[in-house]
């Protein structure tokens, strides 16, 4: 039984070249980002998300940002809004 003999350059190479990808990639918002620009409350949003983040996962700790995120989303009408997508 032969064991392949992967070739160390080319895994190096490709992995580079996905990182370089990733890297320009980073500059422009992708269609995740788009959609929460477009609610109207994008940075009620990113303090819930770094909230979650900082308190070990636990929504509970960001009840404050979770209702602010709320007032918002209603304040903009987007339920309304989303409900009328196809």
């Amino acid at each position: 039984m032969s064991n392949p003999d992967p070739d160390p350059v080319v895994k190096i190479s490709d992995k580079e070249s996905k990182d370089k990808t990733e890297d320009e990639s980073e500059d422009e918002p992708d269609e995740w980002d788009k959609r929460i620009e477009d609610t109207g409350c994008a940075a009620e949003n990113m303090k819930l998300t770094d909230c979650y983040a900082d308190n070990g996962r636990d929504w509970r700790k960001c009840v404050t940002e979770l209702h602010n995120l709320k007032y918002c989303w209603d304040r903009k009408n987007n339920n309304e809004r989303t409900s009328l997508r196809p």
